[in-house]
């Protein structure tokens, strides 16, 4: 038990939806006060950094209803029931873009807000792309927008806050790192 560690005494559901859970648990603090905690539980998900042979970093845009806006992202999906990150990794980035790869691998996992939320995020690096088809595979209630972008353009994009989120200004990032 690490010393800051809080016990749970109850837990109240308060939300059972398709994607998350939401819950308020009661917990004894290490100083042995009492707090409530609300938490959202999430299956997880994974997020694809994969640049063709022409150097060009595959993104999808699409529009994000929690801010209201279209944004340009790597490609990512949550992580379906029973499901290993790597398969999901391969999934998404078929349906999403029509690439398939030669080889995906995981680069870290990172939790996107632990102060409220259980998610985490696999990030994965494919490479040996092969345009599988015209179009992508998408679910019914998903549209995208495929770009494919120099590490240049990305980084205007996010200067444009067109690429607005943690998870691809972390992987142009690590493609910067990388160069």
């Amino acid at each position: 038990m690490h010393k800051f560690e809080e016990k749970t005494t109850a837990t109240q559901p308060i939300y059972d939806g398709r994607i998350i859970q939401v819950r308020v648990d009661d917990v004894v603090l290490p100083n042995g006060a009492s707090s409530k905690r609300e938490l959202v539980k999430h299956p997880g998900a994974v997020a694809v950094i994969a640049v063709t042979d022409e150097g060009k970093i595959v993104l999808v845009e699409q529009y994000r209803k929690a801010m209201e806006k279209a944004l340009v992202e790597i490609p990512a999906g949550k992580l379906e029931q029973g499901e290993a990150p790597l398969a999901t990794a391969m999934r998404e980035l078929e349906e999403e873009t029509g690439y398939i790869c030669e080889d995906m691998k995981l680069l870290y996992s990172f939790y996107t807000s632990p102060g409220f939320a259980d998610e985490i995020i696999y990030l994965y690096e494919a490479t040996g792309l092969t345009k599988k088809e015209d179009k992508a595979d998408l679910d019914e209630d998903e549209f995208v927008d495929l770009l494919e972008v120099t590490l240049e353009e990305a980084w205007e994009l996010i200067q444009e806050q067109r690429i607005h989120d943690a998870k691809t200004i972390l992987a142009m990032q690590y493609l910067q790192l990388k160069k």
